[in-house]
């Protein structure tokens, strides 16, 4: 989410006016910045009162009555019956908390498709060891002249040999591993 909401003003006549790209919008345009990412905040010009709340269910009722149904019956009897019982001071802790978990674990899923490898023991250190052997190799590939200096390419290829024997002790490890 971003740092700043977005201002949507609600004038008299009920219009809601986008202050950023001074431009009227409906409600699907402020469910699509929601979707986008983006906080919103909706206030009455006159009054200044904050409507936000009072908007974004007029959008989750909208969506409902299309038979976008995302709330299954019994979830919005138990939040009708909330606000009527001594529940009402657990449960939007509770609704905030679980919707938290669901960004969490999304957001960890989305990342583990991304690249699937990462989740396998021993990755990171592989990956290390392969970018160092790969920037070992090329750092070669000009060959050597005649102004280099023999020791300095004695002492590469001793750090080349030293890191293949880790990347064979570290493979070794993991075969023993499964």
């Amino acid at each position: 989410m971003s740092g700043t909401p977005l201002l949507i003003k609600r004038y008299a006549s009920r219009r809601l006016y986008n202050t950023e790209t001074s431009d009227y919008v409906t409600l699907d345009d402020i469910a699509g910045f929601i979707r986008d990412g983006r906080d919103v905040q909706i206030v009455d010009l006159k009054t200044g009162d904050d409507l936000t709340r009072q908007y974004l269910l007029q959008i989750i009722a909208e969506h409902e009555s299309r038979g976008e149904s995302v709330l299954p019956l019994e979830v919005l009897t138990d939040l009708v019956r909330s606000y009527t019982s001594q529940a009402q001071s657990v449960v939007p802790q509770f609704l905030a908390m679980s919707f938290e978990m669901l960004r969490e674990g999304q957001s960890k899923m989305m990342e583990s498709m991304s690249n699937p490898m990462q989740a396998m023991p021993g990755f990171d250190a592989m990956k290390a060891q392969q970018e160092a052997f790969v920037k070992a190799m090329t750092g070669g590939w000009s060959g050597p002249t005649e102004d280099d200096d023999e020791d300095a390419a004695g002492t590469e290829l001793d750090d080349i040999r030293a890191q293949l024997a880790e990347m064979q002790a570290q493979l070794s490890k993991m075969g023993k591993k499964s």
